[in-house]
C-alpha cells in the first residue's frame, strides 16, 4: 500500500520481504508508487515476483491480509472490508472515528504496536519508538533555535557557557533514543521513570552521563521549572497515554523551552497536545513550543522502513503459512495485537478509553 497519510514515505514491506511471501506461495500485491519514497522501485518488487497493480482500490479489494505502515485515514475508510485482515499500527484508544470505521467494516485489525513476546516487551513498536525517540532529541535540539521559537540555546553549550537542560519522561525505548541522542549532543540529561527495575537498567546503560531519578508529581514539576527540552516518552499499550503535564503545569516552565510529545500517536502525554504533520510541525501555548508530529519516523522513511520489516516479516510469514486465526491461536503474545474482529473491539485498553475517556495525572 502507499501511504496517504501527509509527508508517510515508508512502506510497510520491502522487495526482499515479498521476495519471501512469494517463495511462500503468496499473491503479493504492491500499489505502483508505493516504495519509492523508501527507495524501492516497482522494478524492485516485480523482479522478485510481486505484482504491481495500479491503484490503491485493487489492493484493497483484491487483499485477504493488506499490510501497512500507519492507520487507515479517513478516504481510506470505505475500502476496508469484511474479508480483510489490516495488519498496521492503529493506535485505536484516542481515534474514535477510525475505531468505528474497522469495527463497523467487520474486518480483522491486528495492531503492530499491541503485539507482545513471551515476556512482554513490544517487538514491532519498538523499532519505531528507537527512531522516534532518537529523532525526538534532533528535534528538540532543532527548535531550541531563537528564529524557530527557541529560546536560542545551544544544545550542547559552548566553552564556558552551561549546555541545554534536556528533561525526558519515561525511560523506555523511546527515553532510552532520546537521551542517547541528546547525550552525543552534550546535552544535559535527566531521565524521570517510575519502574524501579527499569531505574536500575537505566542507571547501569547511562552510568553518571545523565540524572536518573524516580519520577512523581513534586519532582516531575521540579524538573519541568528547569528544562529548556522536555520529551514525553510515556507509553502505556494500546490506551490512551496519561496527561503528564497539565496546561498549568506550563505555566512553571521557561519562556519558549519545547516540548517534544512523541505519545502523540496515542493521544499525547500533554494535556495541551494535538497531532501536528512535518509540514506544520509545531505550535505554541502559553508560550512554550509544542512539536507534535504523529509519524516522526515518517521522516527518514529509508531506515524506518528495513527497520519495520526486520520486525514485522515472521509475524507475516506466520500469516501467510497458516493463516490468521492459527497465527494467533498459537501465540498469545501476537494474539494480544488483535484489536478488533467481527464488529466488536478485543482489546480491553482500547475499549475502555472509550468507555472511561483518557487518564489525567496518572502513570
Amino acid at each position: 500500500m502507499k501511504e496517504i497519510k501527509q509527508a508517510e514515505r515508508r512502506v510497510a514491506l520491502t522487495p526482499a520481504g515479498a521476495q519471501e511471501l512469494v517463495a511462500l506461495g503468496s499473491d503479493v500485491l504492491v500499489e505502483a508508487g508505493a516504495g519509492v519514497g523508501s527507495g524501492f522501485s516497482d522494478d524492485a518488487y516485480k523482479v522478485v515476483g510481486a505484482q504491481v497493480v495500479p491503484a490503491a482500490e485493487d489492493v484493497w479489494q483484491q487483499s485477504e491480509l493488506l499490510l501497512k505502515v500507519k492507520e487507515p485515514i479517513e478516504q481510506e475508510y470505505p475500502l476496508i472490508h469484511a474479508d480483510l485482515t489490516l495488519f498496521t499500527y492503529l493506535h485505536l484508544a484516542p481515534d474514535r472515528a477510525q475505531t468505528e470505521a474497522i469495527v463497523n467494516s467487520g474486518a480483522t485489525a491486528i495492531a503492530y504496536e499491541t503485539v507482545e513476546t513471551a515476556d512482554g516487551h513490544l517487538p514491532l513498536l519498538a523499532p519505531m519508538s528507537e527512531i522516534a525517540g532518537r529523532l525526538a532529541a534532533h528535534a528538540g535540539a532543532y527548535f531550541l533555535q531563537s528564529p524557530l521559537g527557541g529560546p536560542g540555546v545551544l544544545m550542547g553549550g559552548v566553552t564556558g557557557v552551561a549546555p541545554a537542560r534536556i528533561l525526558v519522561i519515561g525511560g523506555g525505548v523511546v527515553g532510552t533514543g532520546a537521551t542517547r541522542i541528546a547525550l552525543g549532543n552534550e546535552g544535559e540529561v535527566t531521565i524521570l521513570e517510575r519502574s524501579l527495575e527499569r531505574l536500575h537498567d537505566l542507571d547501569q546503560y547511562f552510568g553518571s552521563r545523565a540524572r536518573i531519578l524516580m519520577s512523581d508529581a513534586i519532582i516531575l514539576e521540579q524538573e519541568l521549572r528547569e528544562a529548556d527540552v522536555v520529551i514525553g516518552a510515556v507509553l502505556v499499550p494500546g490506551a490512551v497515554a496519561p496527561h503528564l503535564v497539565t496546561r498549568e503545569m506550563l505555566g512553571v516552565m521557561r519562556p519558549r523551552s519545547v516540548i517534544v510529545d512523541v505519545a502523540i500517536d496515542q493521544g499525547g502525554c500533554f494535556e495541551t497536545s494535538h497531532p501536528t504533520t512535518h509540514a506544520d510541525p509545531v505550535f505554541e501555548v502559553d508560550g512554550v513550543l509544542h512539536y507534535c508530529v504523529a509519524n516522526m519516523p515518517g521522516a527518514v522513511p529509508v531506515t524506518a522502513t528495513r527497520a519495520l520489516t526486520n520486525a514485522t516479516l515472521p509475524y507475516i510469514r506466520r500469516l501467510a503459512s497458516v493463516g490468521v486465526d492459527a497465527a494467533l491461536a498459537e501465540d498469545p503474545g501476537f494474539a494480544r495485537g488483535l484489536n478488533v474482529k467481527d464488529g466488536e473491539i478485543t482489546y480491553a485498553p482500547v475499549a475502555e478509553a472509550f468507555a472511561e475517556g483518557p487518564s489525567v495525572g496518572a502513570w
